[in-house]
C-alpha cells in the first residue's frame, strides 16, 4: 500500500514538473528568442500588465484629446466648426499612424520593440505639450474656462502646439494596434483553457481603454473645463511614463512572435507572378497548386492556409509550369508563390469590403469628442450648484461600455448559445458588428430627437450661448448609452474578427484595420461637416451647425447620418453574407521546434 502511495505521489509530481515545462503550441518564443515555456511566459500575468498599461495611456490620451475641441475653441480662439474639424482631423491621424506602427511590427520590429519605441514618443509629446501650454499658450493663468479668453498667440508657439498633439498622434497611433495583438499574443490559441482567455482578452482590453478614458473624461475633464489646462496635460504625462514603466516591467514574462518580413513585397509578388501566367489555364483543383515547404512558415510559428475558392486569377501564381522547376529550387517568389501566400492576398481582398462598411459607423462614434461636445455646452450644465463639464458626459459611454461587456459576456452570449441549434457558440463576430451598427442608428436618432427639443427651448438672440437651453445635459444620457452599447458590438467585434481573420504574419494589421476605419470616419465627418455647412449656409440661415448652435440645426445633421448609416448597414448584409472565412492548416509541432523535442519539455 505504502509503494503504491510512492507511486501516485511520483506520478503527480511528474506531471506537475511536466506541465511546468511544457512549450506553448503557437510558435510563440521568450525574450532570448527561444521557444516559450507556458508556465514561465504569457497568460493573465502578462495579459493584466498589458491592460493596466493600456487603461493608463488611455487615461493619457483622453486626457488631451477628450478636451480639445474645448481648447482650440477657448485657448486657441478658433470658432465651433473649424475646432470641430481640427479635432477630427487630428484623431484620424492618430489611427492613420496606426498603419505605419501595424506594419514595423509585423514587418521588422516585432510587437514588443514596437510597442516600446512608440510609447516613448507618446510620452515625449505629452511632455512638450505641457511644457508649451505652460510657457506659451495659457496665458494669463487661469484663462480657457468659460469667463476668461486667452490671449493671441505667436506663431512660433502655435507651431509647437501642433507638433506636440501631432507627436500624441504618432505615439499613440503606432502603439494602440501592436498593443491588442502583443495582448492576444500572450494566449496560446493552439491550448483549449488559453484560447478562451484569448477571446475573453479583447473584451478586457477595450473596457480597460474604457475605464482609463474615465479619469480623463471626468477628474481631468472637470480640471481642464475649470481652466486648469497645465495639471490635467501634465496629469496625462504622468500617467504615460507610468504606463511605460509597467510595459517594461513585464519584459522577462511576455511571449514573442518572430517578424515575418515586408508584406507588401508578398502581395506584390502574388500579383506579379499570377499576371506573367495570365494565359495558362488554370488546374480544376486547388490540389494542384504549389503548396512549398511550409519551413518558411514553421520558423515563425505560421500555419498553412487552405485554399479557398474565389479570386481566381490570384491561384495563377501558385500554378507550376515547365520554366518553374528552376524556380522552387531557388524560391524566386516572383515567378512561384505558394498557396499560403496566394490565400494571404486573397483574406486581405475579402476584409477589405467590411471594412469598409465599418467607416460610417466611425463617423457616428466621432460625433462623441466633437458635436455631443458642443451640443451639451449650448444646454444647461447645472446641478443644484454643481457645474457638469459637457465632455464630462463621455463617461456614460464608459459605464455603458463596461456594463454590455459584462452583460454580453455573462447573459446574452450564454443565452444566444443556448438558442441557437443549427452552429455552436453565441452571435459571430460579423452578427455582433450588424448589432453595432443599428444600435448605431438608434443612438444619432436619439441625439437628433434631443437637439430638436433643445432648440425649442433655446435662446436664439444669445452671444456665446453657453447654458443657453433650459433643457437639462442629462437628456444627453441615453445618445451616449447608445453609443457605448455599438461600440461593444462593433468595436469589440472589430477586434476579433480583424485578429482571427488577418494571416498568422498580419495580426498587427488586422488589429489596424479596426483603428484606421475609425480614423476614416474622422476624415469623413470632417468633410461631411464641411459639405452640409456650405449647402446648408444661405443669406438667411448660417448652416446646420453655426458658431451659435441656435440659430442653426444640429438635429438635421443627426438625422441625415442616421439615415447614410441605415444604407450603411443594408450594405453591410450584402458584404457579410458573401464573406468566406479562412481556414488554417493545424501547426506541424514537430517541423516547428523539431522532431526530438521529447514531447516539448524543457
Amino acid at each position: 500500500m505504502a509503494c503504491l502511495n510512492i507511486d501516485k505521489m511520483c506520478q503527480r509530481e511528474k506531471k506537475m514538473k511536466n506541465e511546468k515545462d511544457e512549450y506553448t503550441l503557437d510558435g510563440t518564443v521568450n525574450k532570448h528568442g527561444q521557444p516559450a515555456v507556458r508556465a514561465r511566459t504569457g497568460r493573465w500575468f502578462a495579459g493584466v500588465l498589458l491592460l493596466v498599461n493600456q487603461g493608463l495611456a488611455t487615461l493619457a490620451f483622453f486626457g488631451v484629446g477628450v478636451n480639445l475641441v474645448l481648447f482650440l475653441t477657448r485657448v486657441m480662439g478658433q470658432d465651433n466648426a473649424e475646432a470641430a474639424n481640427n479635432v477630427s482631423k487630428w484623431t484620424g491621424t492618430v489611427y492613420i499612424f496606426s498603419l505605419l506602427g501595424a506594419f514595423l511590427s509585423d514587418s521588422y520590429w516585432g510587437r514588443y520593440k514596437t510597442c516600446a519605441i512608440f510609447q516613448a514618443i507618446f510620452v515625449a509629446g505629452l511632455i512638450s505639450l505641457s511644457l508649451t501650454s505652460y510657457i506659451f499658450l495659457v496665458k494669463p493663468n487661469g484663462c480657457g474656462d468659460e469667463e476668461t479668453p486667452c490671449g493671441s498667440h505667436s506663431t512660433f508657439s502655435v507651431a509647437l502646439f501642433y507638433v506636440s498633439i501631432y507627436l500624441i498622434a504618432l505615439g499613440n497611433g503606432g502603439y494602440q494596434p501592436t498593443i491588442a495583438t502583443f495582448g492576444a499574443d500572450q494566449f496560446d490559441e493552439d491550448h483549449p483553457q488559453e484560447s478562451h482567455s484569448k477571446v475573453a482578452f479583447f473584451s478586457y482590453f477595450y473596457l480597460a481603454l474604457n475605464l482609463g478614458s474615465l479619469f480623463s473624461n471626468t477628474i481631468l475633464g472637470y480640471f481642464e473645463d475649470k481652466g486648469m489646462w497645465t495639471l490635467g496635460f501634465w496629469a496625462s504625462a504622468g500617467s504615460a511614463i507610468l504606463a511605460l514603466v509597467l510595459f517594461l516591467i513585464g519584459t522577462p514574462r511576455y511571449r514573442h512572435f518572430k517578424p515575418t518580413g515586408n508584406p507588401l513585397s508578398r502581395f506584390c509578388q502574388v500579383i506579379v507572378a499570377a499576371t506573367r501566367k495570365w494565359k495558362i489555364e488554370q488546374p480544376s483543383r486547388g490540389l494542384e497548386l504549389y503548396e512549398g515547404d511550409g519551413q518558411d512558415l514553421a520558423d515563425n510559428g505560421s500555419r498553412r492556409i487552405l485554399h479557398t475558392q474565389g479570386f481566381k486569377f490570384l491561384d495563377r501564381a501558385a500554378i507550376i509550369t515547365s520554366k518553374d522547376i528552376g524556380v522552387v529550387l531557388v524560391n524566386n517568389q516572383w515567378h512561384l508563390c505558394s498557396v499560403s501566400q496566394v490565400e494571404e492576398v486573397k483574406c486581405i481582398l475579402r476584409l477589405l469590403p467590411i471594412w469598409l462598411c465599418t467607416i460610417l459607423y466611425s463617423v457616428v462614434f466621432t460625433q462623441m469628442a466633437s458635436l455631443f461636445v458642443e451640443q451639451g455646452a449650448a444646454m444647461r450644465t447645472t446641478l443644484s450648484r454643481f457645474h457638469v463639464p459637457p465632455a464630462s458626459m463621455s463617461s456614460f459611454d464608459i459605464l455603458s461600455v463596461a456594463s454590455f461587456i459584462f452583460i454580453y459576456r455573462r447573459v446574452l452570449d450564454p443565452l444566444v448559445t443556448r438558442l441557437k441549434k443549427s452552429s455552436p457558440g453565441g452571435l459571430t463576430e460579423l452578427q455582433r458588428m450588424g448589432v453595432g451598427l443599428i444600435i448605431a442608428i438608434m443612438a444619432m436618432v436619439a441625439a437628433g430627437i434631443v437637439e430638436h427639443f433643445r432648440l425649442k427651448s433655446a435662446d436664439k438672440k444669445c452671444s456665446h450661448c453657453s447654458n443657453s437651453s433650459s433643457l437639462s445635459i442629462f437628456w444627453q444620457v441615453p445618445q451616449y448609452v447608445l453609443i457605448g452599447a455599438s461600440e461593444v458590438f462593433m468595436y469589440v467585434g472589430q477586434l476579433e474578427f480583424f485578429n482571427g481573420q488577418a494571416p498568422d504574419g498580419l495580426k498587427s494589421f488586422g488589429s489596424a484595420l479596426c483603428m484606421t476605419s475609425i480614423s476614416l470616419g474622422n476624415y469623413v465627418s470632417s468633410l461631411l461637416v464641411s459639405i452640409v455647412m456650405k449647402i446648408s449656409t444661405t443669406d438667411k440661415m448660417p448652416g446646420w451647425i453655426p458658431g451659435n448652435l441656435n440659430k442653426g440645426h444640429l438635429d438635421r445633421f443627426y438625422f441625415l447620418l442616421a439615415a447614410l448609416t441605415s444604407a450603411d448597414f443594408l450594405v453591410y448584409l450584402i458584404c457579410a453574407k458573401w464573406y468566406k472565412y479562412i481556414k488554417f492548416e493545424e501547426r506541424n509541432i514537430e517541423k516547428q521546434y523539431g522532431e526530438n523535442h521529447d514531447d516539448l519539455r524543457v
